[in-house]
């Protein structure tokens, strides 16, 4: 928001931001109450955690890290899994626009 003195009217005006520009204000705010949060858990689980795996394996390593690490990946496999999807309906949806055009030329003749 800027303040804008009129000097005709002896009153100052506010001027608020472009719809744009406060979504990104907004956006900032988000992400800072995000980063606080998420410092907040990281800090209230540091305790120390074992994960133990076939063969004797194990890993020692703190419990915010234990879950962020469980997160990224299932995001990665969810995001994977979209993709597939994805690919295949940009592929269907590329064949349908040709198959359209060439119904368009045909269709469309000189006269």
């Amino acid at each position: 928001m800027k303040l804008f003195r009129c000097p005709r009217l002896a009153a100052t005006i506010a001027i608020f931001p472009a719809p744009a520009e406060a979504m990104r204000y907004l956006a900032l705010l988000f992400k800072i109450v995000l980063f606080i949060f998420l410092l907040g858990f990281a800090v209230k689980n540091s305790d120390v955690v074992t994960l133990r795996y076939f063969f004797g394996y194990e890993w020692q390593s703190p419990l915010a890290l234990v879950i962020l690490v469980s997160f990224a990946v299932g995001l990665l496999i969810g995001l994977l899994a979209c993709s597939w999807r994805l690919l295949r309906n940009h592929r269907e949806l590329r064949q349908l626009r040709r198959f359209s055009s060439d119904l368009s030329s045909k269709h469309s003749t000189p006269e």
